[in-house]
């Protein structure tokens, strides 16, 4: 079971119906000069990673992105053609196990409970007076119809609303880019190399538990996606469309809000969270085998294909120029 997975029934980074996937909202309506491109798109080029003759070519994940657009990238299918390896994100996988699944399972109502506020409390109990009016005028907005949400923790709700402001204005988080870039990774039978650690979550119901009763500091992370929907809901627009269009000056250019990593942080610092050395040390554990199968390929292959999240990819700390540190030439497409 994937990490995320577990991690989404743990609600360590969502639970029930308060997802960050997409969910039911308004039909969209698009500002004019703020359409978004639909039909068939390739997304950016690919930055070169190299050593000698050996090559390593790394290509950008997005999201959000046009709900009507089919990605598809010519130059993509000829680099993984002749490529021998194709080289996985940094992810964590989870081991829960038969007997860690019933228990699981049977916590399912616990569950349910941990995105609503203690003691039958709302939103206008828990956050500033200041912050509900900004939470009830973007709620209007976008999901006027939802009075359930109201009784979600501050981490829920923003959640919640964020999918639905998104679905406004035509952009979906579904991921259509990896599952047609694995399909043809089959078909050109490459090697597939992931770059994972496994967790134990057989306690998942325990730490259940341990979450509800320790609740989390989610206040940034909700003022943080009230934010973003306020002042930053055109510029998604743009960002979508400069990435499904290959725009790589405008990517360049346009500023990446982190509220997700506001969020993940606040996850991250609850009690529960940190009293698990091996969840608090899967991302950077992730991170270091990434970096050595790169290594790896560049030393024992041609053609190699590897797929980063754009953010990535763009950080001045981020794995591109980790390896760059390391003497390796990073050429990023024009």
């Amino acid at each position: 079971m994937k990490f995320n997975q577990v991690i989404t029934t743990l609600a360590f980074c969502c639970a029930a119906n308060a997802t960050w996937a997409q969910e039911a909202a308004p039909e969209p309506e698009q500002d004019a000069g703020q359409v978004l491109v639909h039909g068939q798109r390739p997304g950016p080029g690919m930055w070169k990673v190299s050593k000698d003759e050996h090559v390593l070519w790394v290509f950008g994940r997005y999201g959000p992105l046009p709900a009507k657009m089919e990605w598809r990238s010519h130059e993509v299918e000829a680099v993984l053609a002749k490529s021998q390896e194709y080289l996985a994100e940094p992810d964590a996988s989870a081991k829960v196990g038969i007997w860690g699944g019933i228990k699981l399972a049977a916590s399912l109502p616990q569950i349910w409970n941990i995105q609503k506020n203690p003691d039958g409390a709302v939103l206008k109990d828990v956050v500033s007076p200041e912050t509900y009016q900004r939470w009830s005028t973007l709620k209007d907005k976008y999901m006027n119809q939802d009075d359930e949400v109201d009784r979600y923790r501050p981490f829920f709700a923003a959640s919640k609303l964020y999918n639905a402001g998104l679905k406004h204005i035509g952009l979906s988080n579904k991921d259509e880019v990896g599952p047609a870039i694995n399909k043809l990774a089959k078909q050109y039978k490459l090697k597939f190399t992931p770059s994972s650690v496994e967790v134990d979550l057989s306690d998942a119901s325990k730490l259940l538990k341990e979450f509800n009763k320790s609740g989390l500091d989610d206040a940034a992370c909700f003022s943080s996606t009230l934010a973003r929907l306020e002042a930053d809901i055109d510029h998604m627009r743009v960002r979508a469309n400069a990435w499904a269009i290959g725009d790589i000056d405008m990517i360049r250019k346009l500023d990446y809000n982190d509220h997700e990593g506001t969020c993940r942080a606040a996850l991250e610092g609850s009690a529960a969270f940190q009293s698990r050395p091996d969840l608090r040390e899967a991302r950077t554990k992730t991170r270091e085998i990434w970096l050595h199968n790169a290594q790896q390929a560049l030393e024992n292959n041609t053609t190699t294909f590897a797929m980063l999240p754009l953010k990535e990819i763009l950080s001045p700390t981020g794995l591109l120029t980790q390896l760059q540190a390391k003497g390796y030439k990073v050429v990023a497409p024009e």
